[in-house]
């Protein structure tokens, strides 16, 4: 389980094909810090620790992602060089400073603007009509792993939605969500609570 606040930004330093793919990614962690088998978002990702090494403030962990997770998350996000924004699991008594991720990524959205607001960030992210019931004004949703709040939502004319969200300078300087762009995919995962409220409302119906 996570909070949606990243701790980190790493970068992929390498790729393999072992069947599935493994993963080697670089961080500002003291490895001695990671745990084999611990849990790890990686842009909203849940995945798990494998091996790990480096130094204290320039560690390496690697990871094991499945084709599922591949065909399931944004387009290039596993590629060399990639930034990951990167938060490892909650541990007992941690601060909930965000809201409950689950590192499960629900669609794959898509940029469809961006532009400066004051000192911030208005980004609109299009994604696909199976989400649409659970994206709701003021509610959270995670992007790339990042719980933010959104601001607005509007409903396409083909079942899709559109919603908007601020990137404050601060989030967008502690994670990859500054560098977006138009047309870029990013990972979403809509808040566990709508989750279970949308399935109560369908049993109740």
């Amino acid at each position: 389980m996570f909070t949606g606040i990243v701790t980190a930004i790493g970068t992929i330093q390498s790729i393999e094909d072992r069947g599935d793919m493994r993963a080697v990614i670089s961080c500002p962690w003291d490895p001695e810090g990671i745990a084999i088998g611990a849990s790890i978002a990686c842009s909203g990702v849940c995945l798990t620790v494998v091996d790990r090494g480096g130094q204290k403030g320039d560690a390496w962990f690697a990871v094991d992602i499945s084709g599922e997770t591949v065909s399931r998350t944004a387009q290039d996000q596993w590629t060399e060089g990639r930034k990951l924004n990167l938060e490892p699991a909650l541990k007992l008594g941690d601060e909930l400073g965000g809201h409950i991720v689950t590192g499960h990524v629900d669609a794959v959205g898509r940029i469809a603007s961006k532009r400066d607001v004051g000192g911030s960030h208005r980004l609109e992210i299009l994604a696909d009509k199976s989400v649409a019931p659970y994206v709701a004004e003021k509610g959270s949703i995670t992007v790339d792993g990042v719980s933010l709040t959104v601001n607005e939502v509007a409903d396409e004319a083909d079942g899709d939605v559109r919603f908007a969200l601020n990137i404050i300078p601060h989030t967008g300087e502690v994670t990859t969500l500054g560098t977006l762009d138009e047309g870029d995919s990013v990972n979403l995962e809509i808040d566990v609570l709508a989750r279970y409220l949308k399935r109560m409302q369908a049993l109740a119906g």
